[in-house]
């Protein structure tokens, strides 16, 4: 190793912090949190409120100067479908590269309000997120690439603007109508709370879960792409079951302000009716449950909400399957789950569970052995926290030199 070893041997920690501090002074890395669904399937594009978590994982971004021209991508997650290119020739990826189009669509929103770094830069990303489960790990994706190239431009935006920003990337550029639930909740998690997002107004707050009790994921094992699924579909039958709607009732401009007496006055087609009493009775879910964590009822009185919440996504909005419904079921029956409901897009992905803190790994192993059982397959499951949202972190903090 010669001097050069010898040096760095002798080195303090402190030392080696201060020197790599100085040599990465111009990265900037950012954190962004997955989110749970905890009420209100597919309400935030039909205009409701939603109660989402923010979770203690999600994805890692390094923005790192370049002395080139080239923009470029890289995940660890997907190591040999990366991307680079100039910030004037942005064109959707397909394929094993699709990946991309979530940080792209964010770099040209971005770059159109005049908020991109002056020169080029390179994003690393990293992640302790599940991927495919109903985390929306697209809304950290896009978070996290926001608040990357935002350092490094030296600007940045409120949380409300950020979360419409990665939203917008992600309808325009990605081509996914979603609501604003998912960035919303990853922006504006908060530690030992649920987010309630009035999507109309889009008036965000948090509410404290009730203590003693968890939230556990389980996953079917089956993949989902939301592009290419049944989500669109759904998204246009509300947009249809609204039309319909007021032509009997005009003043209303969104499908959560309808009645069930209402819906049924109405002459709709089969597939829409269901569509629209979905989403008229989970609304009042919701409200039900924001109501009843400020009058203290009981956790098991809240958590047949989830239940129902359920068996509506399932026989109503009909974004269920076998594999889901079979975990929803039996985790309803465990005397330790308050609740558990699909979350996310639906049509396939994960459930959720909410459950009383005595429910432990043994009690999930025992689930994903039934689901074995039933379906030949082994799955994995998932606890998860209450966790802060999306944010900037220091690369290295350097404490300061006792001798100063």
């Amino acid at each position: 190793m010669g001097d050069h070893g010898f040096f760095l041997d002798h080195m303090k920690k402190e030392d080696h912090k201060k020197a790599f501090a100085e040599y990465a002074k111009d990265w900037c890395f950012s954190f962004a949190p997955g989110r749970i669904e905890f009420l209100g399937n597919h309400l935030d594009y039909n205009g409701g409120e939603v109660l989402g978590m923010a979770v203690n994982a999600g994805i890692y971004c390094l923005g790192v100067p370049q002395p080139h021209n080239q923009i470029s991508f890289f995940s660890e997650s997907f190591e040999d479908s990366g991307w680079s290119g100039e910030i004037d020739k942005i064109e959707r990826q397909s394929g094993k590269f699709s990946w991309n189009n979530y940080t792209l669509g964010v770099l040209k929103e971005l770059h159109s309000q005049n908020l991109t770094p002056k020169k080029a830069f390179r994003l690393i990303f990293t992640s302790d997120l599940p991927t495919s489960v109903g985390l929306s790990s697209s809304a950290a994706l896009e978070l996290a690439s926001a608040l990357t190239i935002l350092q490094l431009a030296g600007k940045s935006l409120p949380k409300k603007e950020l979360a419409n920003l990665c939203r917008l990337a992600e309808n325009e550029f990605v081509g996914l109508p979603c609501g604003i639930l998912d960035q919303g909740t990853s922006a504006f998690g908060k530690k030992d709370h649920l987010v309630h997002i009035d999507c109309d107004d889009e008036v965000f707050g948090n509410i404290p879960i009730p203590a003693e009790s968890e939230v556990w994921i389980f996953n079917t094992g089956i993949k989902h792409d939301l592009v290419d699924s049944l989500y669109s579909t759904r998204h246009q039958e509300c947009m249809d079951a609204l039309k319909e709607g007021r032509k009997r009732f005009p003043d209303k401009d969104k499908l959560t302000s309808f009645s069930l007496d209402e819906i049924n006055e109405l002459n709709l087609p089969e597939n829409l009716r269901k569509r629209a009493t979905h989403v008229s009775q989970e609304q009042l879910r919701v409200q039900s449950f924001r109501t009843g964590l400020a009058s203290n009822a009981s956790p098991e009185e809240l958590g047949k909400l989830l239940a129902e919440s359920h068996a509506s996504s399932s026989q109503n909005f009909e974004n269920s399957c076998r594999e889901l419904d079979f975990l929803a079921e039996h985790l309803n029956q465990h005397d330790a789950v308050l609740g558990a409901r699909l979350t996310g897009g639906g049509f396939g992905g994960a459930v959720m569970a909410w459950t009383q803190s005595n429910f432990s790994k043994k009690d999930a192993k025992e689930i994903v052995s039934l689901y074995h059982q039933e379906f030949g397959q082994e799955i994995d499951y998932h606890n998860f926290l209450p966790s802060d949202g999306a944010r900037k972190e220091d690369i290295l903090k350097v404490e300061p030199d006792s001798n100063q």
